[in-house]
């Protein structure tokens, strides 16, 4: 199967979705009906280090081989991914930890790996591969206006949506926020460790207010695994959503044009 036909062809009458959030931290997979319900119960294991592809494709292998066959795929990967290809993928080519240098060899094991492709072939079902906050969003937004979805986790991850469709995506999180930090090193979760769940917070008003001065969003949808440490007011134009998101977004992702 080609990358083209992994990435752009939706099977018809498709009625089962295998949904698969790729964390730092954790794999978790699980099946969706028609209507979005989850079939059976979600799996997970931890994301093993190091890794690089062949580690993560097989580890995917083994976690959703009890989940299979299904009619169609959606994945959410820390990175930036275009056209199903990885084209970065900074939570993966580093240890856990605070100090953790990323591995040469996994970076460039990763970049411009054709994930849609392979998962494709092993899984034998049309695959779309996006950017984890990405597949959240897509299970979140209204629609309507410019939405901006951030992701709180092991790093930082961003999506933008304009009425309801998925434009190509920034790695914003690489870029500078404060004090020579990016949005990764100032948010992520080796920072709130370092910093206590307060500063932390603080933190958080900050990236908000940045983004809405940089992209003037109608409304800021907060996810990922970290947002349950956010306490603020955060006014109307922003909203907290579960991070079960990261699953559901599975089968809304294949309305969204993914790119």
């Amino acid at each position: 199967m080609t990358l083209t036909r992994a990435t752009a062809s939706r099977p018809p009458h498709a009625t089962t979705t295998l949904a698969i959030d790729i964390g730092g931290t954790g794999l978790k997979a699980a099946v969706l009906d028609a209507a979005g319900g989850i079939r059976g119960d979600q799996v997970r294991v931890a994301t093993p280090r190091p890794a690089d592809p062949d580690a993560l494709v097989a580890a995917l292998c083994a976690l959703v081989a009890p989940l299979l066959p299904v009619d169609r795929v959606s994945v959410g990967f820390p990175g930036m991914v275009r056209a199903g290809r990885v084209l970065s993928a900074p939570n993966l080519v580093r240890p856990l930890g605070r100090d953790g240098t990323a591995d040469p060899d996994t970076v460039a094991a990763w970049s411009g790996f054709p994930l849609a492709e392979v998962l494709a072939a092993d899984f034998d079902a049309p695959t779309h591969v996006v950017n984890d906050a990405s597949m959240q969003g897509a299970a979140v937004i209204a629609g309507t206006g410019l939405e901006l979805v951030a992701t709180l986790g092991t790093g930082f991850g961003t999506a933008l949506f304009y009425d309801g469709k998925l434009t190509p995506h920034l790695e914003i999180a690489h870029h500078p926020l404060h004090d020579g930090e990016t949005y990764d090193e100032y948010l992520g979760e080796a920072a709130r460790e370092r910093v206590g769940t307060d500063a932390w917070n603080q933190r958080v008003a900050r990236a908000v207010q940045t983004l809405d001065d940089l992209t003037r969003f109608d409304h800021l949808h907060l996810g990922g695994g970290n947002s349950r440490h956010v306490a603020l007011e955060l006014g109307q134009r922003v909203s907290l959503v579960d991070n079960v998101a990261g699953i559901l977004g599975g089968i809304r992702l294949w309305g969204c044009n993914p790119i």
